[in-house]
């Protein structure tokens, strides 16, 4: 197995050993003109997430296994961007590119059946991965993004990923044989030559895009909800916690004259002779204030009155 890249890597040396990282590269918003820096100094420059930067270019050099891939270390809120990204390049750029160059390289008109059928099938395929791709743009991603903000979903509305990769590719397959099958030539076509060629490569790399999607953007996916669903009973746990203590209820002013007093070093009826109560008043207040501080010496009313800034050391003292 070929070594993977690391962030100390140059970034200009990744891409001259493999151009199709040239385009996951400019889907993280990366250009070029970057000299020798380092993939670290990159990301960092571009506001890109290394880890998650390698992860995908590490996948896809070690040639896109199918199979889930580690993602401790992957933001998913940058796959997320990136996938992004992924989708307007198909539907707004290599798509259409591919559409021009067809028409310029055979016949579409109604008398060539074969070239018109399959400039259908093309129109109706790309109008497929465009429902898909909204699909996800619309229900997963927004998904995605309100996990990222913390909130829980149920995770089987996080299982669409995959659905219709399958049939996304092989329908592309099935328009590449079409030409090579059943478009008949009078002679060397180079023009669809080289669309069939652009085909390919739009083939390879949206099957890099479906594997991204499935072994690292689902796994990142399930990882960061399991986390929210730790954090959720952490907070409802501690929620609970919070509820059970006893809560410290306010005193009232007159509470706070007799816990001055107590401060203060008074027995009952020196602060029901000082407040004009009865004995038994000043006793039910001394068991109220008991119940509400959660302190039944006079040691621990003294050292509340000091902190809440009731008395005075000096008061204590005298």
């Amino acid at each position: 197995m070929t070594e993977n890249y690391k962030s100390s890597d140059r970034l200009r040396d990744v891409i001259a050993n493999d151009y199709r990282l040239l385009q996951v590269m400019s889907r993280f918003g990366i250009s070029m003109g970057f000299g020798d820096k380092s993939i670290l100094e990159v990301c960092q420059q571009c506001g890109v997430d290394s880890d998650t930067f390698l992860a995908i270019i590490n996948y896809v050099r070690q040639g896109a296994e199918n199979k889930p891939q580690k993602v401790d270390n992957v933001n998913v809120g940058s796959i997320l961007r990136f996938l992004k990204k992924s989708h307007s390049y198909f539907l707004d750029f290599i798509f259409p590119s591919i559409r021009f160059h067809l028409l310029n390289a055979i016949d579409c008109s109604m008398k060539n059946e074969i070239a018109y059928l399959i400039l259908r099938f093309y129109d109706e395929y790309v109008e497929e991965v465009r429902t898909h791709m909204e699909s996800e743009e619309n229900g997963t991603f927004i998904l995605v993004q309100q996990l990222i903000d913390g909130e829980n979903i149920p995770l089987e509305k996080s299982q669409l990923l995959s659905k219709h990769h399958e049939d996304i590719e092989k329908k592309l397959k099935e328009l590449k044989n079409m030409f090579i099958k059943y478009y008949p030539q009078a002679e060397i076509n180079e023009r669809l030559n080289a669309v069939i060629i652009s085909i390919y490569q739009a083939e390879e790399e949206l099957a890099i895009h479906c594997l991204v999607e499935d072994n690292i953007f689902a796994p990142a996916i399930r990882k960061l909800k399991r986390r929210n669903e730790m954090m959720s009973v952490q907070k409802s746990q501690q929620a609970q916690v919070d509820t059970d203590k006893p809560q410290e209820e306010t005193l009232s002013e007159r509470e706070k004259e007799i816990v001055m007093c107590v401060a203060r070093g008074m027995q009952n009826k020196d602060i029901a002779d000082k407040l004009f109560l009865s004995i038994n008043t000043v006793t039910t207040h001394r068991r109220n204030i008991a119940r509400k501080l959660q302190i039944h010496s006079s040691a621990g009313i003294t050292i509340y009155a000091i902190v809440n800034k009731l008395v005075t050391l000096e008061e204590i003292r005298m």
